[in-house]
């Protein structure tokens, strides 16, 4: 049976020198920077949402209007 290969894998092991607060103090921010992200994609997707609902309500209506 072969023995796993337990090698660190080389981003980690870049990782590793920096201090363990620092490391997750890093990835705290690109956390937050990611989720922020997110955030203002889902606002915009939201009033792009909006605005499609009003022009197909108005466009409805005027198409209900004239016939």
């Amino acid at each position: 049976m072969p023995t796993p290969d337990l090698t660190p894998k080389p981003l980690l092991d870049s990782l590793a020198s920096y201090p363990h607060w620092f490391v997750v103090a890093c990835l705290t921010l690109v956390v937050a920077a990611v989720i922020w992200l997110l955030a203002k994609m889902l606002k915009w997707g939201l009033y792009a949402l909006v605005g499609l609902v009003l022009i197909g309500g108005l466009g409805a209506s005027i198409w209900l209007l004239f016939h």
